[in-house]
């Protein structure tokens, strides 16, 4: 009994150790961030949240699933986009008419998954061959 507790001490006191060490591997690096940069990246994240949510919607989901887009592959699409490109999307958005926003929404989505398909970065459409 007190061997096995004596060589239970000694290995936690081993893995905690090897946990201290591990952690100092990488380096954490301080800088000033301005307001400005804070609050840009604040606008980014709210954008992709809003263009995810408009996709929990049960018309956008049906009109992608009708255009062959599967909804999870879209959600996923959004989640990577560059903040430049949900910049882009968003201002499309906005300049359409409030009826026409779903649609241009999946019209918009569809020739990005089009573009992407034929970059090579996705595989949803198996009629878009990518570039060479």
């Amino acid at each position: 009994m007190f061997f096995r507790t004596y060589w239970l001490k000694k290995m936690g006191i081993f893995l905690a150790f090897l946990g201290l060490i591990g952690g100092q591997l990488t380096p954490a690096y301080a800088g000033m961030t301005s307001t400005t940069s804070a609050v840009q990246q604040q606008q980014h994240e709210l954008a992709r949240a809003d263009l995810l949510k408009l996709l929990d919607r049960e018309s956008v989901q049906e009109q992608l699933q009708d255009l062959g887009v599967d909804p999870n592959a879209a959600k996923q699409r959004v989640a990577t986009m560059t903040d430049e490109e949900i910049r882009q999307l968003n201002g499309h958005l906005s300049e359409m008419p409030a009826g026409e926003g779903v649609l241009g929404l999946i019209a918009l989505i569809f020739i990005v998954f089009v573009i992407t398909d034929m970059l090579g970065a996705t595989d949803v459409f198996s009629f878009v061959h990518p570039i060479n």
